[in-house]
Parts: structure tokens; C-alpha cells; sequence
């Protein structure tokens, strides 16, 4: 058969993301991919540069998705499907434009592993994150803002001349930065092709990051090969640590299932080697990525044999579903990394993703070396290197190709906005002026007329706040569009301005804001400046004022108000007032009240009260936190202020040995 595309859709369970949270993050969630100075003080000159360069001071101008449940119901979810006689790839272009599936139709295997529900989990930089098949993280350290949002996608030739390769393309926020991913799959081929571009169209160098990112199936056999001989181990210890491939401590760490608890083991790929990375199982048998040299990156990340790691995969899943591993590529050595990319400059590569079959004796095999070295020799003759670079000279010229006919998929009218702010020429990825939507209207008229329009009148919650240097430009020399509404100009001025690291005029803007009566958004702000700088009286006292407020402006605004008592409740018991906290739990509404983090909120304060008994029958009763965050410590940190015994297999989730 020739080379199809075609728009398909895949019913499974799925949990809804449920609504955004309103609140702006003016901190950054807590990325476990950290390191302190001490620790970067002991890296090669290179790599602690880049672990130093560009790290985010929040997630803005993205906002947070943290209002998912773990209550499941099937959804038709949009696909489209690129197939020829060898290979099917299916793509969901609603959900951040991941590989859900890569089925190899000769041996009838599905090469990665597909979760067979949506479940999303607090794993991206702002929130909601699913597991399975290939994702495509950009952006900064972590699972990318896109985990759970559309991306555009339309047919674009393909570089052999007769078919089609389907391209998904979308503007990201965090550092500015277009980017597109096609696909292809020529005809008879085994691997599916995928050229990665992104753009830096400023006049200032950007940080970018990018890690492609492959679920693949996961059993006590499962062993991972690279072409590397020592790795740099990072676990939730927060340690970046240089050790041998592939035996360390006395356990083989290229087994995923050997290791106890969840790891990052990013590998030392030697310059002027080729660049892949692959999984295989008990026969040898499993899937391969290989890339141009531009992305030189190789990882393993593991869960590890620990109830904890056991307890996170069944969360992703369900119980009885195949656990998974992950196996990585991107442009630095470590994810802790950011690269610099040059102003008008871009960066280009291109990957490709297919089977790999394999002596299991060698492969498997004590000798590291042999093992490696036949797994390569296996691809070179499946894929040859000198393949990959040619594919990619003939994919480059069309890049700038402009998709053809009707979307495929629809993503953000983000893009379009900066290009109408910014006159940019990006062609091959058209961000049409018939995306804008709600959200951006606002702004372009402030882009129009040095006007911000006003919200949708009191009791609103403000929108969402461009934070980017020439937006925070044209809100400083703003006027609102009556004067009664002023206090929404101040209040996204402050946000602006916090972002851009100017804390004190940011506090200025949000006091005003608050004097002219907008109280609770921007008392809200002030609260997390005094949280921030030790004012912790102070900031109880403001969360207090903007509880009671939002109560009385904004009734029906439920995620709103769940949000900031979420964040009132953790300051007031941070300031010693636990009676207060739970005067604002008993002031939402019912089904908040009974959601896993007010649960869990709930039996804090009881905790801090002195009821123990009855903080402890909370447990008892059970709970599931849904927003629980990667690495959060909380369950088993309360758990143990309230008694001695096990921490139950419910609660368990901690990713690194107990202290």
C-alpha cells in the first residue's frame, strides 16, 4: 500500500482536565530537576554553564491545569494516522501532539507503550502530564506545558516527492520560540521519520530545551543500549553523579526493573559517534531512535522496583496494565541543561523511530561493550547512519514548505498575536489571524489601540497576563478603558513585571490595583510576595482578606476559589493560625471540601489543632490526591507526624529513600 494520512479518533477512559486554574503562577512549581550551586560547583565548566542558563522564574504566561479528576469515562479523542505497508504511527494532535501508538505490521508488535487510559498527573511544568508513546518536550526542564494542549497540524508534501508528511507546529510561550514536528513514513520503510525545527525569530539569544521523549514496554528482561560507557545518575536526592555503564553499586543499571527507586541515568554519548538509544526485550527484540548528531543527548529514565515507583505507575494506568520505562533523546547531555539559541537562529534535526531485532545472547550478554556494539551493527544494517543524515538533507528544504488543503488539527491562537505583534516571516508554519480566540482578543487590542479593554465586569476573574518583554512595554504605557477599571491595567502590570525579575515596582502595581478596588487578584499577589520574602503574619492575614472577598465578588467562580484556598490554607497554618485554615476549608463548596487535596488539607489542619485521632481517621477513610505532584512528599510527611506505623500502600509514593 502507498503511504496514507488520515483523521481517525481512539475511544478510551479518560479522566477530564477540568478547568484551569485563574491564579497566576507567579513561583515555579517544584521541578525536581534542580541542583543547588554546590552541587553545580562540581560539574564539567560546560555543563554547569548550561545547568545555570535560562532557568524559569515561573511558568508564566502559562497557566496552571491542576483541576483533573481520577474519575474516568470514554472519550473519543481526535487522531490522525500515518500508515504505509510496514508501519502504522498514530498522533494525537489535541494532546500535545504525541506518538500514541507505533505498530509494526510484519511482526505485529507495538514498539511503545500505550497507555489504555488518559489519566492526567501534576508531571508537566504546569500540571496536567498522561504517560505513553512519544512526547515532544520544549520548553524548559520537564515535561512540557503542551502535555495536555492542541497543536496545529496539516499535510505538508514529504521530502520523497509523492507522498504526504504531516506537520504539527505551535508557538511556545515560556521562551517565545516556534517550533514544528513533521512526519513521515516513506513508502516500504520501516522507521518513521521525524524532522524537529525550532526558531528563535528575537534579536536576543533564548534558552531552549528539548527532550523527545519514548514509553517503551518495561519487564524484568527489558535492558536499554547506548553508545555510552559511563552516564550521569540523577535521582530525587538531587545529585548529579558520574558513574560507569553498565554496572553500578553491583547492579546492572540498564535493566529498568534493577534499580529500586525512580532515576535519571543520562548517557555520555562520545562526540562523533551515532547518536540512538534502544529498548529490547527477552529475544532481543524492541525499539530503536536514532537521530542527526544536533541531538546528542541519550537517557534512561526508570521508576524502579519500589513500592513507590510501583505505586506511581498503577496511578498513570490501572492496575494489571505492563509497567513502562522511558528512553530519551535531546540537545544537551542532562535535562538539568538549557542551550543557547542565537537571535534569528534555529535549530534542526531530524529523528527517526523503528524495530530493532537482535542476538538476545549478545545483547543481553556481561560483555557491555559486545552488547552495545552488536545492537549498533544490527541498526546499521536496519537504518544506516549515512541514511538518517540523507533523509535529513532532504527534509530541510522542505520545512519552509506551507501546509496544503484543510487543517488537520487545530491548536492556539498564541502564535498568530505575537506574529501580529511582532511581524515575523515564519514560513512552513502559518499562524493564521482566524485562530485568535477570547483569550487574545484583549491584547490585540491593546496591540491596536494602547488600550486595554476591561474584564467582563465585577466578580470576573482576570484573564489570563503576557508577561514577555515587549508586551510588558505596551502595558506600562497602556490606559485602561474606563477608570473604574483601572485596577485590572495594575494588576496585570504587576504581573508582568514580576516576571521580569522587578519585584518592587510588581508590589507597587498590585498595592495600587488594591486601592482602587481590585482586591482580591492582586491582594492574592501580594500575599505570595510576603510568603516569599519570610512576612508569613502578613501574608496570612492578605490570603484571609482575599478569601472573604472572592466570596463575596466571585460565587460561582469554584476554580478560582479552590485554587486560592488551596494556597490560603498552607500560609495560614505556615503563620500558626490552623483555626483560620479551617475556616476557609468550611467555606467551600461541598464538592471541593471533598476532593483528595482538601482531604489531605483538612487532615493537616486537624494535625496542627491537636487532633490527632481525627486527622488520622481522614486517612483512614481514604483519599486520593489527584493533583498530586511529582516528587510532593506530603502523604508520607503528614503521615508520619501522625503515627509511627507503615505508611500504607495508598499513600506511598516517595521516589527516594526515606531519611
Amino acid at each position: 500500500m502507498a503511504t496514507t494520512v488520515r483523521r481517525s479518533t481512539r475511544t478510551l477512559p479518560a479522566a477530564p482536565l477540568g478547568p484551569e486554574n485563574p491564579l497566576p503562577a507567579l513561583l515555579p512549581l517544584d521541578e525536581a530537576h534542580t541542583l543547588d550551586e554546590e552541587e553545580r560547583a562540581g560539574l564539567p565548566p560546560g555543563m554547569a554553564r548550561q545547568v545555570g542558563y535560562g532557568p524559569l522564574r515561573s511558568v508564566l504566561p502559562v497557566r496552571l491545569r491542576d483541576g483533573f479528576s481520577r474519575s474516568r469515562t470514554p472519550l473519543a479523542l481526535d487522531t490522525i494516522v500515518i500508515e504505509n505497508e510496514r508501519l502504522r504511527a498514530t498522533v494525537l494532535p489535541g494532546l500535545g501532539g504525541r506518538i500514541a501508538s507505533l505498530f509494526h505490521k510484519p511482526t505485529e508488535r507495538e514498539l511503545l507503550y500505550v497507555n489504555p487510559v488518559f489519566q492526567p498527573a501534576d508531571f508537566a511544568l504546569n500540571g496536567a502530564w498522561y504517560s505513553g508513546g512519544v512526547e515532544w518536550n520544549i520548553g524548559a526542564t520537564g515535561h512540557t506545558t503542551f502535555s495536555c494542549a492542541p497543536l496545529h497540524a496539516a499535510q505538508v508534501p514529504a521530502p520523497d516527492g509523492d507522498g504526504q508528511m504531516v506537520r504539527l507546529w505551535e508557538w511556545e510561550r515560556l521562551r517565545d520560540t516556534p517550533f514544528q514536528v513533521d512526519l513521515w513514513l516513506p513508502d516500504e520503510s520501516d522507521f518513521l521519520y521525524v524532522g524537529v525545527r525550532i526558531r528563535n525569530p528575537h534579536d536576543r539569544a533564548v534558552p531552549v530545551y528539548w527532550w523527545s521523549n519514548i514509553a517503551v514496554p518495561e519487564d524484568p528482561h527489558t535492558r536499554v543500549l547506548a553508545p555510552a560507557d559511563h552516564t550521569w545518575y540523577f535521582a530525587y536526592e538531587r545529585r548529579l553523579r558520574r558513574i560507569p555503564v553498565p554496572e553500578w553499586e553491583g547492579v546492572d543499571r540498564t535493566y529498568p526493573l534493577r534499580s529500586e527507586f525512580p532515576a535519571d541515568f543520562f548517557h555520555e554519548v562520545p562526540d562523533g559517534s551515532r547518536k540512538w538509544i534502544a529498548s529490547l526485550d527477552a529475544e532481543g527484540r524492541g525499539l530503536a531512535q536514532t537521530s542527526t548528531d544536533l541531538l546528542r543527548g541519550r537517557k534512561l529514565f526508570v521508576w524502579g522496583s519500589g513500592p513507590g515507583g510501583r505505586r506511581w505507575q498503577r496511578w498513570l494506568t490501572e492496575d494489571g496494565t505492563p509497567g513502562y520505562a522511558e528512553i530519551q533523546a535531546g540537545l544537551a547531555t542532562t535535562q538539568l541543561e538549557h542551550v543557547a539559541l542565537e537571535a534569528g537562529g534555529e535549530f534542526a534535526w531530524l529523528e527517526a523511530y523503528g524495530p530493532l531485532a537482535a542476538d538476545p545472547a549478545t545483547v543481553h550478554g556481561p560483555d557491555w561493550t559486545a552488547a552495545r556494539g552488536h545492537a549498533e551493527e544490527r541498526l546499521e544494517e536496519a537504518l544506516p547512519r549515512a541514511a538518517v543524515d540523507a533523509a535529513f538533507a532532504a527534509w530541510r528544504p522542505h520545512a519552509d514548505e506551507e501546509p496544503k488543503g484543510e487543517p488537520l488539527a487545530a491548536g492556539s491562537g498564541w502564535g498568530a498575536l505575537e506574529v501580529a505583534r511582532g511581524g515575523y516571516a515564519l514560513p512552513g508554519t502559518p499562524f493564521d489571524p482566524s485562530t485568535l480566540g477570547p483569550e487574545q482578543r484583549p491584547w490585540e487590542e491593546l496591540l491596536r489601540t494602547g488600550v486595554l479593554p476591561d474584564g467582563d465586569g465585577a466578580g470576573t476573574v482576570p484573564g489570563p497576563t503576557l508577561v514577555s518583554p515587549e508586551w510588558r512595554e505596551l502595558l506600562e504605557s497602556a490606559q485602561p478603558q474606563a477608570a473604574r477599571r483601572a485596577h485590572e491595567l495594575d494588576y496585570h502590570l504587576g504581573v508582568a513585571q514580576w516576571h521580569a525579575g522587578d519585584r518592587s515596582q510588581a508590589v507597587r502595581s498590585w498595592e495600587r490595583a488594591v486601592v482602587r478596588g481590585g482586591e482580591w487578584p492582586a491582594l492574592r499577589c501580594l500575599a505570595v510576595v510576603d510568603l516569599r520574602e519570610g512576612h508569613t503574619s502578613r501574608a496570612a492575614e492578605r490570603y484571609l482578606a482575599a478569601v472573604r472577598d472572592a466570596r463575596e465578588r466571585t460565587p460561582e467562580a469554584s476554580a478560582a476559589r479552590a485554587a486560592l484556598a488551596r494556597e490560603a490554607v498552607a500560609a495560614l497554618l505556615a503563620a500558626g493560625r490552623p483555626d483560620d485554615a479551617e475556616s476557609v476549608l468550611d467555606g467551600l463548596d461541598t464538592e471541593t471540601r471533598l476532593r483528595g487535596r482538601f482531604r489531605l488539607l483538612r487532615a493537616q489542619v486537624l494535625l496542627a489543632q491537636g487532633e490527632t485521632k481525627a486527622a488520622r481517621a481522614v486517612f483512614d477513610q481514604g483519599f486520593d490526591v489527584d493533583d498530586l505532584r511529582e516528587g510532593e512528599e506530603a502523604l508520607n510527611d503528614t503521615w508520619a507526624a501522625l503515627t509511627a506505623d507503615p505508611l500504607p500502600a495508598r499513600y506511598d509514593f516517595r521516589m527516594r529513600p526515606t531519611s
